[in-house]
């Protein structure tokens, strides 16, 4: 009897989070309709002023954000113009009483591109749905953390443990000066952590990620007489063809982890050459590998710069080159970001969101890995168990995420911040 009162009252406690958000709701889209509208293209990747309309906003609720902003030489080696990230801690009870909880979500951005049949920051609303950069990732958890939060307490109340909302400006360059700087700092320290999600699924792993910078110097010639110089170009389609034909091996290499299937390589970008009527003189590549959780980083790397360097020497050799007009090569590191795998203090996050998820959307949501990478890999590396969750449709794809008309379905990002909101009630419990 004791244990059917109880459920009871969880039942209505939910009932009461569930009806706090539909009277609220208009007010939450609102509040991502204001983040939605301060642009946060990254790069150039002046994200400051996004961080302090937000810390505005949330007063407006009785938040208080803790504006911690990374030093400008520091943002400036990194290729970037401004990043403040924001620390919001909610205690319930005396230190020590319960676990923290931290939910994360990051306000920067790729930029639009083409191909918008609406303004990218706009947050216009049509068909049930909002329109714009970051609506869906991960501007839209800003929204679904925040109000969320503000559910649980007004409702819950809850009386021991904490909540940090950490709202941070560096996952596209890596999250190293987001995440990484507030753990690295010591300004934080979670027991459990959520991300801001994309899809109707439970992410508790994701691929891995090694950006390289690749320099191919030849030596510049007129079109007219191309035997007196080296082709850049054409030293570079020799190492493309190398890199592109490691993607037929990598299909044979398989991950254990639902949802993550094989390594693979992408050539994200070319510059290179001075006019149509020059030989050039030099090119530049810039290659994206993701790896899946069982590779080692170490290794993937040293077996990419074998196939460029072996490339080259056979171009060399091919054409005769000598060691005074040999195509020549640079190999930089990027980026390196280690695989999310999941960790076994995980399970409370993981149940709470999927017993909930089948409340409010009707199914279980299943816990899987993606191909994607994230910085949430960065509170997992020091420990921290977490997983990846929020509003999003049941498909990264159909979020348009990082494509022109992203959306969110206003429906989605509702019942996603209900399923967080009761996740919190029982994890503060």
């Amino acid at each position: 009897m004791e244990r059917s009162a109880m459920n009871q009252d969880r039942q209505a406690t939910y009932a009461a989070l569930d009806a706090w958000i539909d009277q609220h709701f208009d007010e939450q889209v609102r509040f991502l309709q204001a983040l939605v509208q301060v642009p946060t293209d990254t790069p150039p990747g002046n994200n400051a002023p996004h961080a302090e309309r937000t810390a505005e906003l949330i007063q407006a609720f009785g938040f208080e954000a803790e504006k911690h902003a990374v030093p400008a030489q520091e943002v400036k080696d990194y290729g970037m113009e401004s990043i403040t990230n924001l620390i919001v801690r909610r205690p319930y009870g005396p230190a020590g009483s319960g676990r923290t909880i931290a939910l994360n979500a990051h306000g920067d951005v790729v930029p639009p591109g083409e191909g918008w049949t609406r303004d990218p920051y706009g947050a216009q609303i049509e068909g049930g749905a909002m329109y714009g950069r970051a609506t869906a990732v991960s501007k839209s958890d800003f929204s679904t953390f925040t109000f969320a939060v503000r559910a649980l307490e007004a409702v819950a109340k809850p009386t021991q443990g904490a909540i940090e909302l950490h709202f941070t400006y560096d996952e596209e360059f890596g999250g190293l000066l987001g995440p990484g700087w507030l753990l690295a700092q010591g300004l934080t320290r979670p027991d459990l952590m959520i991300a801001a999600g994309f899809s109707y699924e439970v992410v508790t792993a994701h691929n891995g990620c090694l950006q390289m910078e690749v320099t191919v110097q030849g030596k510049m010639a007129h079109a007219a007489v191309p035997h007196t110089g080296v082709d850049a170009l054409q030293g570079a389609v020799a190492i493309m063809n190398a890199l592109y034909a490691e993607n037929v091996q990598y299909r044979q290499v398989t991950s254990k982890v639902p949802g993550i299937r094989h390594p693979y390589l992408n050539i994200g970008r070319i510059e290179g050459g001075t006019n149509t009527n020059v030989v050039p003189g030099k090119v530049v590549l810039k290659l994206d590998r993701r790896m899946i959780p069982e590779e080692n980083p170490a290794e993937v790397e040293a077996r990419i710069r074998a196939v460029i360097t072996q490339a080259v020497e056979g171009f060399n050799t091919e054409r005769g080159y000598g060691s005074a007009d040999a195509l020549r090569v640079d190999i930089k590191r990027l980026l390196l970001a280690n695989a999310m795998t999941p960790l076994p203090g995980n399970q409370p996050l993981v149940e709470a969101i999927q017993q909930h998820g089948e409340a409010v959307f009707g199914e279980k949501p299943p816990a899987v890995g993606t191909p994607l990478y994230t910085d949430v890999r960065l509170y997992v590396e020091r420990g921290i168990p977490g997983v990846i969750y929020g509003a999003g449709p049941r498909t990264v794809l159909e979020s348009h995420a990082k494509r022109a008309d992203e959306r969110v379905v206003l429906q989605d990002l509702r019942r996603a911040t209900k399923v967080i909101a009761r996740s919190l009630a029982d994890l503060t419990a």
